[in-house]
């Protein structure tokens, strides 16, 4: 067995004898006497990727969609299947809406051609924007395309009738709903946000070409909002308090054209519920925030269509940028001061604020300046030694 290692010496760890007693020189490490600094060259590795690679996918990421998309629903065996595959593919690629939108309606047209049918779409999209959180904006976007674009109306109502119908469903239990246990709740704020998605994205097109917003859905948010309210527990207002922040401002320039208080009456009776309501000190706080966010026209910031000259009147930073000046007596002034005028003459009048000089500088009093006059035009003695020895190295150098 020893002989397999005596025939490889070479790889044996060198081995440092320990110091004698009589020897007390220093010991130098063999391995640091060897040892010598190698330059490593990388091996130069041929790429093995492919331009005819299959495209790659995250993990978890569902291809089906994409794969069988421009066949249109000649690869899906219902209606429901094809359907929910675009809503889940623009649950995850949302930046797809614009460029895809146009060939799924394409595609509904010449499959959604009876009542039932109608239906089982409105359906699909409205349990994908009330099921998943992120998608009741973009619900409400295919909502609104759809409405205009999906030219199929079979005697039970065409898309919108049919979408606004499945949402009152919905409605007539909000009292219920509010009060009910955690899931029907969750269920029911779901359903609030989606529908002030849809008041603010769907457009309603009228017999002169103008675009409104469905009223009904307005009188449904105000109440929802009551049915919120009357039932104050943490999540009930914390509904209320996104949806208000979604639709506030809109909602409360709707109620001013028609010349209501709706906002009024929501403002007081959310600062009622911060006062008497058993809610969170959370939510208090966001109440609160909500109604000095509405006491600031909800962010917004209106800039007046018509140039008016800046004023002391109008500009409260008008004298900002203003000079300030000192009287005689060091008192600095500007010209938002009443008496700037009267001031400011004086200064003037000072003998010494401008002297008589030409813009050369030639002095035309023919006085000198009592302060220039008063300065020794001979140097340190120390700084003209070095100044001279500075100017003949100086010379020295250049003439090298």
């Amino acid at each position: 067995m020893s002989d397999g290692f005596d025939r490889a010496p070479e790889q044996t760890k060198p081995q440092r004898a320990p110091p004698s007693s009589q020897d007390n020189t220093p010991q130098q490490n063999p391995e640091s006497v060897m040892a010598k600094p190698q330059v490593v060259v990388a091996p130069v590795l041929m790429s093995k990727l492919s331009v005819n690679a299959p495209e790659f996918y995250p993990s978890g990421y569902s291809s089906n969609y994409t794969e069988s998309y421009e066949d249109g629903c000649e690869d899906y065996p219902t209606l429901a299947e094809y359907v929910q595959d675009f809503l889940n593919h623009l649950t995850e690629q949302p930046g797809s809406f614009e460029t895809e939108i146009e060939q799924f309606a394409e595609t509904l047209k010449e499959w959604v051609t009876t009542d039932d049918a109608l239906q089982e779409l409105v359906e699909l999209i409205y349990q994908q924007a009330t099921s998943i959180p992120n998608f009741s904006y973009m619900g409400a976007r295919l909502c609104n395309y759809l409405s205009h674009h999906l030219t199929i109306s079979p005697q039970s109502g065409n898309f919108r009738q049919l979408l606004l119908q499945r949402c009152r469903t919905e409605y007539e239990v909000k009292d219920q709903a509010a009060k009910g246990d955690e899931g029907t709740r969750k269920r029911f704020h779901a359903f609030v946000l989606f529908l002030g998605e849809l008041y603010l994205n769907l457009e309603i097109k009228g017999t002169n070409g103008q675009v409104t917003r469905a009223d009904i859905l307005q009188v449904g948010l105000r109440e929802l909002l009551n049915a919120l309210f009357s039932n104050p527990m943490d999540d009930n207002l914390i509904c209320a308090v996104k949806l208000l922040k979604l639709t506030g401002s809109v909602l409360e320039d709707a109620w001013k054209e028609k010349g209501k208080t709706d906002m009024e009456e929501i403002i007081q009776r959310i600062e009622n519920v911060v006062l008497d309501a058993n809610c969170s000190r959370d939510v208090k706080q966001m109440l609160l925030k909500l109604v000095e966010l509405r006491s600031s026209n909800w962010g917004r910031v209106h800039v007046t269509s018509t140039y008016r000259e800046a004023t002391p009147e109008n500009d409260p930073n008008y004298f900002m940028n203003e000079p300030t000046f000192y009287t005689s007596e060091g008192v600095p002034f500007t010209a938002a001061d009443p008496d700037y005028q009267e001031k400011y003459q004086e200064l003037l009048e000072r003998e010494d604020f401008f002297p008589d000089y030409e813009e050369n500088g030639t002095d035309l009093s023919g006085a000198g300046d009592p302060y220039l006059d008063d300065i020794d035009d001979e140097m340190d003695p120390e700084i003209e030694e070095a100044y001279e020895k500075f100017c003949l190295e100086s010379e020295r150098k250049r003439k090298q």
